[in-house]
């Protein structure tokens, strides 16, 4: 019996490599869930709400090489 996704994946071995990325991300997009308007508003006031505190000096900042290291420290 054939087996589809081997199919697809020995296809796919052929394509160009900037192709096999495209794939990629297009089927990574594809499980992800679909935002919804109400989602997308709460995120925006999330942002704004996080960018209105650092303008006013609240909240911490982390450094990326800080943030990095600890993050291999937790999962190497």
């Amino acid at each position: 019996m054939p087996d589809p996704v081997a199919e697809l994946a020995e296809q796919g071995r052929n394509l160009s490599p900037e192709d096999r990325v495209r794939l990629l991300d297009l089927l990574l997009e594809s499980l992800q869930p679909k935002s919804t308007p109400l989602g997308e508003e709460a995120w925006t006031q999330e942002i704004e709400r996080r960018v209105a505190a650092h303008e006013r000096g609240e909240g911490v900042l982390h450094e990326l090489d800080d943030v990095m290291a600890e993050a291999r420290r937790i999962a190497p």
